[in-house]
Formats: structure tokens, sequence, C-alpha cells
């Protein structure tokens, strides 16, 4: 299976279990993969045979930024979610997030979760 890959997608939101992640923000750092079928969009050139990642961008943005979850696995859920719902190419996804700035006291690089879902069949 192909995939269209969207990596490293950068993000400010409202995310967090304590009350100072809810007023205060941080950032939030995203892959995620797409598993779809190229080839026609391969051979025909045209952007109407694939997923396009420019809207896919936008609706991740949307929900990083505009809606607001205690867990960082109900924020990647509804992300695997919207995406399987609005683009029937895509077969399978996988959303990983990033949280480094996790209030968590200790030396790390990031807090994070990655789920993979498949479209139901």
């Amino acid at each position: 299976m192909d995939k269209i890959i969207m990596k490293n997608l950068a993000f400010f939101g409202y995310h967090g279990v304590l009350k100072e992640e809810n007023l205060l923000g941080q950032k939030f750092f995203l892959d995620i993969e797409l598993y779809t079928d190229l080839k026609k969009a391969g051979i025909s050139d045209d952007v109407a045979d694939t997923v396009h990642y420019g809207e896919a961008y936008n609706m991740v943005k949307d929900i990083v930024e505009n809606k607001r979850f205690k867990l960082l696995e109900a924020l990647a859920e509804n992300i695997a979610d919207k995406l399987l719902n609005r683009f029937s190419l895509v077969e399978e996804i996988i959303v990983k997030i990033k949280k480094p700035e996790a209030p968590v006291n200790g030396i790390y690089d990031y807090f994070g979760v990655e789920i993979r879902r498949k479209r139901d069949v």
C-alpha cells in the first residue's frame, strides 16, 4: 500500500488534563501517514485521483487549534476519524502526536501517542 506522509506538523493547542494546559496552551507536533493506492494519480497526474494533502492539513490544523481534549488519545482518535470520513481513498491512517512541553518534572524529548486505524469494511 502506498502512503502520503505529513511529517512534523506544528500547532499550538490547549489539550491536557491540567487546568494550566487548558489556559496557557502549548506546542504539539504531528506525523500523519495516509495509506491509499496512488497508482491512478501517478498515471493521471490529477489531484482529483489522490488525497489532497493541503485539505487534510487544514482539517488537522482546525482540530488541533480549535478543539480541546484532555487526552492525546482523544485528539488522535478525532483526527483519524475525521480524515477517514472525509477522504474515501484513505484505507488506513497512522496519527502520531508529540507533546514536548508536557507537565512532567524530568528531562525528555516529548511524550506522545501513536494510533493506527483502518477503514471499516
